[in-house]
């Protein structure tokens, strides 16, 4: 299964949320987000037939190996965009807005590119 942009964008958020708290549920998706019931909802039955998240009995939303890969890849993007952005003097919350557009459509090529000319730069 390919995910799109959206896809990518949820499982992010059960990561990030993840890293705060020991539970995450659809509906801390969805305020985190701003997004409604029925859109998370649809989310993560679509991200669970794909083999990226897990429900269990009481709505608690677990990444499968595959959705954390996939969390951790946009997150890290996210993150060295967002800081690669500041660096050249975007203020942080427009370098913040762009690099979770940027993050998405970014090839690995490229990213891999950018990463290394900011660790040659440090």
């Amino acid at each position: 299964m390919h995910l799109q942009e959206s896809g990518e964008m949820y499982l992010e958020t059960i990561y990030v949320l993840s890293k705060t708290s020991k539970t995450v549920r659809s509906i801390d998706v969805g305020e985190y987000l701003g997004y409604s019931k029925p859109s998370v909802s649809r989310a993560m039955s679509l991200l669970k037939n794909g083999g990226y998240v897990l429900m269990d009995d009481s709505g608690f939303l677990t990444l499968t190996d595959l959705g954390r890969e996939v969390a951790e890849k946009i997150y890290e993007r996210h993150t060295a965009l967002t800081e690669f952005l500041i660096r050249l003097g975007v203020d942080e919350e427009t370098a913040a807005e762009d690099a979770c557009r940027i993050e998405h459509v970014i090839s690995d090529t490229s990213f891999a590119a950018l990463k290394q000319y900011v660790q040659e730069k440090q």
